[in-house]
């Protein structure tokens, strides 16, 4: 008989975004040393998830394990935009070293950090051998961003033939849905529904949940789910960004969320293509002035 998963409630709070939780109930006892570690890397990822980088900074010693010096260096990666370029050195030193270059934290976090660069070739030769869930999950993400379903869809059969009903599948078979759209729309609501009777509801799961009635056209519903999830983080950067479209949608004024969206991430690719095109904008009216 197989032995209880210790760990897949905090794993399973870390993937539906349910951070606070799971660094709220991570004290589980009995864990090998291996358990403890990935037990270690979720909590200081939640606390990453909620911005809490230098807690993140100050807390991994540097005799720690290969794959919590990995979440630290994410750590830093997303503290400061001044430490990006060393953050990316010391990674890649890191990823050449034939003793720790395969430990598959270190290359999943690898595959987040070049994926906020979308630099998405460099992210793949790190993820696409997988080795994880949350490695397969991230080459689905990564492969959406490229445009490249027909890619996505094999790293899901890959994943549903491992488990079917692990949450990590049900969350790429639904981002998927959303990237084909059309009939799959309601199939990605169905399974964000499901989330929301089965867990507690997370930020996650209502934005999930409202860009699914986005694509149908339910904007009344999706700005509900939206306000919902605001309550619960003011500053969450993908809340703001659907309210600003939702809003547009609904003949609404949407410039109170922009505003907040650019305040708290300047960085946002929303706030980027707005400033984009008002530079457009500008320089088109200076030509015929």
């Amino acid at each position: 008989m197989a032995a209880p998963d210790l760990l897949f409630n905090l794993r399973n709070n870390f993937y539906l975004g349910a951070y606070q939780a799971a660094i709220n109930n991570s004290d589980i006892s009995n864990l090998s040393q291996e358990d403890s570690i990935e037990r270690d890397c979720l909590v200081y990822r939640s606390y990453i998830a909620l911005g809490s980088y230098q807690l993140v900074i100050d807390e991994i010693v540097s005799s720690a394990a290969t794959a919590l010096q990995a979440v630290k260096l994410l750590a830093l990666y997303l503290s400061s935009p001044d430490n990006k370029e060393s953050t990316i050195a010391s990674l890649k030193d890191w990823l050449g070293d034939p003793a720790i270059g395969n430990n598959p934290t270190l290359r999943l976090i690898a595959g987040i950090i070049f994926m906020h660069e979308q630099d998405y070739n460099e992210a793949l030769k790190h993820t696409n051998a997988g080795g994880s869930m949350e490695l397969h999950a991230l080459n689905v993400q990564i492969y959406l961003k490229m445009y490249r379903s027909d890619y996505a869809e094999k790293q899901l059969k890959i994943m549903q033939q491992v488990d079917e009903d692990h949450t990590l599948t049900q969350l790429a078979n639904a981002w998927l849905n959303l990237a084909v759209g059309g009939s799959k729309i309601q199939e990605a609501y169905l399974i964000f529904q499901d989330f929301s009777e089965k867990y507690p509801m997370t930020v996650l799961v209502l934005n999930g949940k409202a860009v699914c009635c986005m694509h149908m056209g339910n904007f009344d519903e999706a700005e509900s789910l939206l306000l919902e999830a605001l309550n619960k983080a003011t500053k969450d950067p993908e809340t703001l960004a659907n309210l600003v479209v939702c809003s547009l949608h609904l003949g609404k004024p949407s410039s109170r969320y922009l505003s907040q969206l650019k305040l708290s991430h300047p960085e946002h690719m929303l706030v980027k293509r707005m400033s984009a095109a008002e530079d457009s904008f500008d320089r088109a009216v200076q030509s015929v002035a």
